[in-house]
């Protein structure tokens, strides 16, 4: 026993003796030491990086700018400008004026250049191509769902041992490395799902049916916007030149009140009436130049053109109005709704709804497939030696292992039990197909109150228009005969003075008549899907 005990200590007495390896001394810090290094951190660092707000709500914020005055995250440097109120700086990269589009000044442009002009520049036409760009790349990756699927994976690695020990003059030491790498190639391949890719490629396919509705809807809808905000700039020249036509009315009234008034047949307050008269009507001609420039600015808006362009724009005048353009209002409905984008989007819609449906019911099928697997991996070993007793040649051992192995399986998978997810997918896509269908019936409806309205609409601005030609030719004869007597002595101030203000009136209510009419035709034909071009 005491042998024993005596070997066990000379045994332990001899590896206390061993040189250690090279190691890594890592001594842990006492947690005061961490509690105190935690504390020395800022307090307020959160505060102190953040963007820094206005000092107080009466006092202007300060911002952080650069030399081209760009604002920047941070506190303004000591150098920076004084803040000038309530006012930002301003960015010299943000203060430049858009480009004009390719303009011809000696060109005069009607509806249909103008619609042109705008199709090329609109955001709203640039939104639904790429949103019907969108749906078509989505349909191609549905299809890609048919092909293989094909995976290639390569790994490599390296490692490298080296040991060395001495004891009672006694030298060990070992060098050992092994490297290998492998490579593989995976194919996975869906055979057969009950038509579950089917279904998904129909949805997808329907959904790029419906964005290229869409894009159609969106040049229809401009086609509209320009046509309108087109007539309502013609409306706002005609009333310019009514005014304009108005204001030479006044001036002969109040010349023929000056003529009396030398012949000492008139009165001064005639003079002054008809002076007045002339500086009303002045007035309503600058309103309606300022109102013109705001039309031609709003056109300008709607085709997305910088409202600082010039552009040359044609007259509306010369359309042909027949009460007649109203009548047939039941053909139109019934052909209209047929191609309407609104009631062909919505029914692209309900197939898709019906699409996915399908392809959820799908989900309770099994699904045949095939897999392959094709790998090759190689490694290197290398081991030498130093032994502890003798002198001779240092051992080393070297191995290097090849291998290449392919596997093909092919299985099936059945669903059996998933916590009524499948169920719950498929109430929801019964839903969507049920929503999809009531969304039908009210686009229907909707679209045959709009093509009802607008042909009410065209009707009775058609019927205004021919009313209020009468109008302004009864004014007409009106206002020149009471001027006409007035400058021959029969006739008062005051009713001529009162006819002029009518014919402005009968003029304004023609050009505004005959503009309406236009754009009541122009939604009419939006409602009936027909606005393709310049209507």
């Amino acid at each position: 026993m005491a042998a024993s005990n005596a070997r066990a200590t000379s045994s332990t007495d001899w590896r206390l003796h061993l040189p250690r390896a090279p190691e890594l001394l890592f001594t842990p810090l006492p947690l005061a030491a961490l509690a105190a290094a935690a504390l020395a951190l800022p307090a307020s660092a959160a505060g102190r990086h953040t963007q820094p707000a206005p000092d107080a709500p009466d006092r202007p914020w300060r911002p952080n700018i650069t030399a081209n005055g760009e604002i920047v995250p941070g506190s303004p440097s000591p150098t920076s400008a004084a803040s000038t109120g309530f006012v930002l700086p301003t960015n010299e990269a943000l203060a430049t004026l858009p480009a004009e589009p390719s303009i011809d000044r000696t060109r005069v442009y009607d509806l249909a250049d103008l619609i042109d002009l705008a199709e090329s520049r609109s955001p709203a036409t640039r939104v639904a191509w790429n949103a019907a760009r969108e749906t078509a790349l989505a349909a191609g990756i549905a299809r890609s769902s048919y092909l293989p699927r094909l995976t290639a994976t390569a790994l490599g690695g390296f490692q490298a041992v080296h040991g060395r020990a001495s004891a009672l003059g006694l030298n060990a030491g070992s060098d050992n490395s092994v490297g290998g790498g492998v490579a593989a190639l995976s194919l996975q391949w869906l055979l057969f799902d009950f038509g579950q890719r089917r279904a998904i490629v129909e949805g997808a396919d329907q959904a790029t049916i419906a964005a290229d509705i869409g894009f159609t809807a969106a040049h229809q809808a401009l086609i509209h916007q320009v046509s309108l905000a087109f007539y309502a700039h013609a409306a706002a020249r005609s009333r310019t030149a009514s005014a304009t036509r108005s204001l030479a009315d006044a001036q002969a009234v109040q010349q023929a009140a000056e003529q009396r008034y030398q012949h000492g047949v008139g009165t001064v307050i005639e003079v002054a009436q008809a002076k007045q008269a002339t500086a009303q009507a002045r007035l309503a001609e600058v309103q309606a130049k300022g109102a013109t420039e705001d039309a031609y600015v709003d056109l300008l808006a709607v085709m997305g053109i910088p409202p600082l362009t010039k552009i040359a724009i044609a007259d509306a005048s010369g359309h042909r109005l027949s009460p007649a353009l109203g009548d047939d209002a039941e053909k139109v409905i019934a052909s209209a709704l047929g191609r309407r984008p609104d009631v062909l989007a919505a029914y692209a819609s309900l197939k898709a709804s019906l699409a996915g449906e399908r392809a959820a019911r799908a989900e309770f099928l099994p699904k045949f497939f095939v897999s392959a697997n094709g790998a090759y991996a190689g490694g290197d070993l290398s081991l030498s030696g130093l032994p502890s007793i003798g002198s001779g040649d240092s051992p080393t051992l070297n191995l290097t292992n090849r291998r290449l192995g392919a596997t093909i399986v092919g299985g099936v998978t059945v669903p059996l039990y998933d916590g009524g997810r499948r169920k719950a997918a498929l109430e929801q896509a019964r839903t969507r197909t049920d929503s999809a269908r009531a969304t039908l019936d009210r686009v229907r409806n909707d679209a045959i109150q709009q093509m009802v309205v607008a042909n009410n609409a065209l009707r009775t601005s058609l019927a205004a228009h021919e009313a209020a030609g009468e109008l302004q030719a009864a004014a007409q004869t009106t206002f020149d005969a009471a001027l006409a007597a007035y400058r021959n002595g029969v006739g008062s101030s005051t009713d001529v003075m009162l006819a002029e203000r009518q014919l402005l009136e009968a003029r304004n209510a023609h050009s505004d008549a005959y503009s309406t009419a236009l754009a009541a035709a122009a939604t009419l034909a939006l409602a009936s899907g027909v606005l393709g071009g310049a209507p």
